[in-house]
């Protein structure tokens, strides 16, 4: 009876098993794609928000100020609509026919209102109607001159086109004085250099390609010897540590986990270096998922050492090129 009980209780976590794994790859899979969707849509309401909003809140005023036709009184010379003469029955004056707005205090013609009237769901269910003659006037423009199908492709054009044309400005020259001297400006201010200062590391890690174009991948012993870490190489050190050192250095970014933005930078001799076989996308990868994702070039089950050809280090990758040319 005890064996029986064992058993099934034995199946049972057998099953919660496969069924906790299952759950897991199923996040794995659902999860990167999600996440990646979730941030270009949060994106993209911050640019609509703060950027194509008041831009098209300002075209539409401008539109809406040139085309306005709306009249506070009854001009002499017009013909009331219909027999009493009433003024809220609106008149037709210069072969327009004007209709009160929501208040009755003002007149615009009829074909504003219908049109508003008539395309009242392309502003949603729940939009409330208009209610003055000027509301009247905006969303008349906004269906008119400005919907959304137009709106928002001529913007992700022009927005495009301006960044282009910024990213050439600033690249060099008086733009990248400029930029230095405006980010020197923020950061002396307090408070607000601590949000933009991390901001900025962000952006600049994510979208300057010169904060990211690492010669090469590596693996140095540190904090210290048999432990190995991966770190991108920079360049070449110092002078005055490659002076002491007696021989070649190089400048390596220790990246941390999970985070590969944030990291430190250390010296190490060239001799010391080992090139790894990865391309920074991979180590990337491989850094942000704490050492799960390793490319397939690079796996092993960690209990048997792989046959391999000695360590190409950087002192022998530097001389295999030095008797090429």
């Amino acid at each position: 009876m005890a064996d029986a009980i064992r058993v099934a209780s034995s199946r049972a976590e057998s099953r919660g098993g496969t069924i906790r794994r299952a759950i897991l790859r199923g996040l794995g899979v659902v999860l990167p794609p999600l996440l990646t969707i979730v941030v270009l849509i949060w994106a993209w309401n911050a640019i609509e928000s703060y950027v194509l909003r008041p831009v098209e809140s300002g075209i539409r005023h401008a539109i809406v100020w040139y085309v306005n036709d709306t009249l506070a009184d009854i001009p002499e010379g017009a013909q009331a609509s219909t027999e009493s003469g009433r003024r809220l029955d609106g008149f037709f004056y210069e072969g327009t026919n004007y209709v009160p707005g929501p208040n009755g205090f003002r007149f615009l013609p009829d074909y504003v209102v219908n049109k508003v009237d008539d395309n009242a769901d392309y502003f949603g269910p729940f939009t409330p109607g208009p209610a003055s003659a000027s509301a009247y006037w905006h969303r008349y423009v906004e269906l008119t001159y400005m919907p959304r199908s137009i709106v928002v492709p001529v913007f992700l054009i022009v927005f495009l086109t301006v960044l282009y044309f910024l990213g050439r400005v600033f690249a060099g020259g008086v733009g990248r004085w400029f930029v230095a001297s405006f980010d020197a400006a923020i950061l002396r201010i307090p408070i607000v250099n601590k949000v933009y200062g991390s901001v900025k590391q962000i952006t600049d890690f994510a979208f300057d390609d010169r904060e990211i174009e690492f010669n090469r991948v590596v693996a140095i012993q540190y904090p210290r010897e048999g432990i190995w870490s991966i770190g991108f190489v920079t360049g070449g050190s110092m002078l005055e540590i490659t002076e002491a050192c007696g021989e070649p250095t190089l400048s390596v970014l220790m990246p941390t986990s999970p985070m590969p933005m944030t990291g430190f930078i250390v010296t190490v001799r060239r001799s010391e270096a080992i090139d790894l076989d990865l391309t920074i996308d991979e180590a990337i990868q491989f850094i942000v998922s704490c050492g799960v994702v390793v490319p397939p070039q690079q796996r092993t089950d960690g209990s048997v050492v792989p046959r391999r050809k000695a360590p190409v280090t950087s002192e022998a990758v530097v001389g295999e090129t030095a008797e090429k040319v």
